[in-house]
């Protein structure tokens, strides 16, 4: 398994986790769930935060296609098998 470990300036922390047969990345998002909209298209994830009437999107390449995506309690998971 490799690892690779990000944090910005606001301690959100991004993490990629590269398993054997699993691509795995988890975010700590800026905020509730209810704000977190998200779509895969192929091998490109399409992110869109709401925060305050703010919308940002942001593109994710993808290893691979048939991404599992989940946002649970401000945490952003992504898996994708290889």
């Amino acid at each position: 398994m490799n690892n690779t470990q990000i944090a910005n300036r606001d301690d959100r922390l991004l993490r990629q986790y590269d398993y054997e047969d699993t691509w795995v990345l988890a975010a700590d998002l800026p905020v509730d769930d209810d704000s977190v909209e998200y779509d895969t298209i192929g091998e490109t994830l399409i992110l869109v935060i709401d925060e305050a009437g703010e919308v940002s999107e942001t593109e994710l390449d993808l290893p691979g296609p048939d991404a599992d995506v989940t946002v649970n309690n401000g945490v952003l998971t992504v898996e994708v098998a290889k």
